[in-house]
């Protein structure tokens, strides 16, 4: 009997060895599991660059087999540029939600704040994710948060500028002072144009309202403007273009997709490329990835997009080897 009781106990005890030796699931192992995965989108406005990064973030989960109606469901908030809207959209989603995106800096910094320090949160097209605040790193995350990164290629966005405006001395550059991106973009491009003896001309708008009276003011005082990837002023690109068009001023955006709301050129990264490398880190964390040590995603190969009407209206002359790469790998706006 003592034998049995102690080959019972031998066994118990090997049991629970193993038991407590295995490694532990992470929460995202659990996830990929389930068979409907909640995820939660908060964007932080509506304007074409953070749409397409949006629609992005859906074909990239679709990339790694998650789809709606199959195994996850989607809720989407979309805070249209109000603080007190994206705070209460934030704490919302991280409540319900097991896996959050955040479009735009002020939203993943919103997730953030609301979630726990265990839920996924994978930001979608920051441009300055350790500047932010939102790693530690951009190697090593260190927590809940990774995500895709897109930084402006600004070297050769001025150069740009460059090429086709030989001319331009006095640069024009805007951005939005509650925008942490736009503002980091727009301090570094400055560098670049003293670097390169030109004449940087800083101007900040507090909001959209104000890009009415700025941009009016500033098109009289540069030769040429440079609009960041910033979303105040992506959002009110069309006020920006309008007073630049009546100076007989060019704008040079970041985004490709504010090209098509009137910018003359750029050389620029795609935006459903940003999102759609964010939604493919979503669903390899949803596999088991670790968002601590899973390095930010960087989308960092460019292309010329070009506006023909904006060109023919300024009557701009393109130098013949951009737009043979704007028509072969990039796009021409008609």
């Amino acid at each position: 009997m003592k034998r049995i009781i102690a080959f019972i106990g031998a066994i118990v005890a090997f049991l629970a060895v193993a038991l407590f030796t295995q490694p532990a699931q992470n929460d995202s192992t659990k996830l990929a599991q389930q068979k409907n995965i909640k995820i939660g989108i908060l964007q932080l406005v509506s304007h074409p660059a953070l749409d397409q990064i949006h629609a992005g973030i859906i074909t990239g989960l679709k990339d790694e087999g998650f789809k709606e109606k199959k195994n996850i469901t989607i809720e989407f908030q979309n805070a249209q540029g109000d603080q007190s809207n994206l705070k209460t959209m934030a704490q919302q989603i991280a409540d319900r939600d097991d896996i959050l995106f955040g479009i735009a800096t002020p939203a993943a910094q919103a997730l953030v704040n609301s979630a726990n320090k265990t839920t996924p949160i994978i930001m979608a097209g920051i441009s300055d994710p350790a500047g932010s605040g939102l790693v530690k790193s951009e190697k090593h995350p260190g927590a809940n948060v990774t995500g895709s990164s897109g930084d402006s290629p600004l070297e050769k966005q001025l150069k740009l500028i460059q090429d086709i405006m030989p001319q331009a001395k006095n640069i024009g550059v805007i951005y939005t002072s509650s925008d942490a991106g736009g503002q980091s973009n727009a301090k570094k491009f400055v560098k670049l144009v003293k670097k390169a003896g030109l004449q940087p001309k800083l101007y900040t708008i507090a909001n959209t309202n104000d890009m009415q009276q700025i941009s009016q003011q500033m098109a009289g005082q540069v030769d040429a403007i440079y609009a960041p990837q910033d979303n105040g002023v992506a959002s009110s690109m069309k006020t920006l273009v309008n007073n630049a068009n009546q100076a007989g001023k060019p704008v040079f955006p970041a985004a490709d997709t504010m090209v098509k709301d009137g910018g003359t050129a750029a050389y620029a990264i795609d935006q459903h490329d940003l999102g759609r490398l964010a939604g493919q880190m979503a669903g390899r964390v949803l596999k088991g990835k670790k968002t601590a040590t899973y390095p930010v995603g960087f989308v960092v190969k460019g292309k010329y997009v070009l506006n023909q009407d904006q060109i023919d209206k300024l009557h701009i002359k393109i130098p013949a080897k951009i737009m043979q790469q704007a028509q072969k790998n990039g796009r021409v706006i008609k």
